[in-house]
């Protein structure tokens, strides 16, 4: 083996490390989740533990699930986006199909897995994202030129909320779009061109809300939930009884109230007015701060990836990113009462297997973006000449030698050293062009 050899060698061994504040703050988010699942469900099957017993168990699932996205290639994973493509359509269709799709209060959202149900639109959030990622990398020049690039992923999301408002499932639709057009924002798409399709959407919404009587109940009970308390109001209703009583401290964990048959779908979708209850505007402002450092952490990552050229982990970071930050905003202001009532669970915390299950892979897609991330720093501080995070041998090694010293091998051309940045730009094959202004990194 010569030199070079085994030189390329030393440089395949580097390896990466894992955020700690990623990992960290997903890890306190789902230890809280199962102390609250706990708590917020014991009165409500027979078994005092069913739910906590099944939280647990997808939990588990999800970890293994989560472990297995963290040792996968991203490149991999690009090499498949038309795949993950047409999974999120087959996903979607699958439910309509009798016999596999599953029907739960008039929703046509699961299919039957035997053991349990599964919520496919839970799937198709971390695909879609994966393959706009891969999408903006493809054509991120000719996004932030032509119309035409900019409106292909506009109708691509626009036929995946045409199959959710048909389960029906409006606020996983409105959550894809929201999703969609930031991404297109920081892939480069210009801002007076996205316009013109959110006006045109605009009314349909409207329409979608006005013409289906439960949505103009869901409407109208929140901006005055106390004026039908017993019928539209009451889940809202309950909610806000809940918080209140919580006042700085809370009534203490287990000694909530409002969770023992008053508060509907304590253990998922209102599962915060239950923290809020027992924890009180102290705890309430912990699980805040402890999303803000997710998400936080997931925009900082994305930052850094675009930085290096890794787009298409950046964008992946970036989607992550907000879609964590945009179901726990509406998760958190449905139970505040600041907006309508939707079927959005509060990420890594509500009780529901299809949730935990995507959310703890996402988790472990975005470790691996911070792992990869990490990794091809330390490569080109390992290539860098004079680097000053080089260790003493390495030092030593890069030390002119002494005169009667054997030859030192031959260095790496300049050649080698562009190939070699190039890989460290990730799956990026675009032509380099002036990036958006992220902001400068310490």
């Amino acid at each position: 083996m010569n030199d070079l050899s085994r030189q390329a060698t030393r440089l395949e061994a580097i390896g990466g490390r894992y955020d700690p504040w990623l990992l960290g703050a997903a890890v306190a988010l789902a230890s809280l989740g199962v102390v609250m699942v706990a708590s917020s469900s014991i009165e409500l099957e027979a078994s005092p533990f069913y739910y906590l017993t099944r939280h647990l168990l997808f939990l588990g699932v999800g970890m293994g699930l989560a472990f297995w996205a963290m040792r996968t290639e991203l490149k991999n994973i690009e090499q498949h986006n038309q795949w993950l493509l047409l999974a999120c359509f087959g996903l979607l269709l699958v439910v309509f199909i009798p016999g596999v799709g599953s029907t739960v209060n008039g929703a046509r959202r699961w299919i039957n897995l035997g053991v349990s149900r599964f919520q496919t639109v839970e799937a198709v959030k971390v695909l879609y994202i994966i393959w706009l990622a891969s999408y903006l990398v493809r054509f991120r020049d000719e996004v932030n030129a032509t119309w035409q690039a900019m409106l292909k992923p506009v109708f691509v999301v626009g036929l995946l909320v045409g199959l959710l408002l048909m389960q029906p499932d409006f606020g996983s639709s409105m959550l894809l779009l929201s999703v969609t057009t930031c991404m297109l924002v920081l892939g480069g798409a210009q801002i007076k061109r996205i316009i013109l399709p959110i006006l045109l959407l605009l009314p349909a919404l409207v329409a979608l809300v006005i013409l289906e009587p439960y949505r103009m109940r869901r409407v109208t009970s929140f901006m005055d939930p106390w004026a039908d308390q017993l019928g539209s109001g009451y889940q809202l209703s309950n909610a806000l009884m809940a918080i209140g009583r919580g006042e700085w401290f809370g009534v203490g964990l287990g000694g909530s109230v409002q969770k023992l048959n008053y508060l509907p779908e304590s253990h998922t979708d209102f599962i915060f007015s239950v923290i809020a209850e027992e924890l009180g505007f102290v705890g309430v402002c912990g699980v805040v701060a402890l999303y803000a450092l997710l998400v936080g952490r997931a925009f900082w990552l994305g930052m850094r990836c675009i930085e290096m050229k890794r787009h298409f982990s950046g964008y992946i970071a970036f989607g992550i990113g907000l879609w964590i930050a945009m179901q726990s905003f509406v998760s958190i202001g449905v139970n505040l009462g600041i907006l309508p009532t939707k079927g959005l669970t509060l990420p890594l915390i509500s009780s529901g297997g299809s949730s935990v299950l995507m959310t703890c892979v996402a988790m472990g897609v975005l470790l691996r973006v911070s792992y990869e991330t990490d990794r091809a720093e330390r490569l080109r501080s390992k290539l860098a000449p004079g680097a000053q995070g080089a260790t003493a041998p390495e030092a030593a090694e890069a030390a002119p030698a002494p005169a009667t010293a054997p030859a030192r091998p031959v260095p790496p051309t300049a050649s080698e050293i562009a190939a070699a940045a190039q890989a460290l730009r990730g799956t990026s094959r675009m032509q380099p062009r002036v990036e958006p202004t992220f902001g400068r990194i310490a």
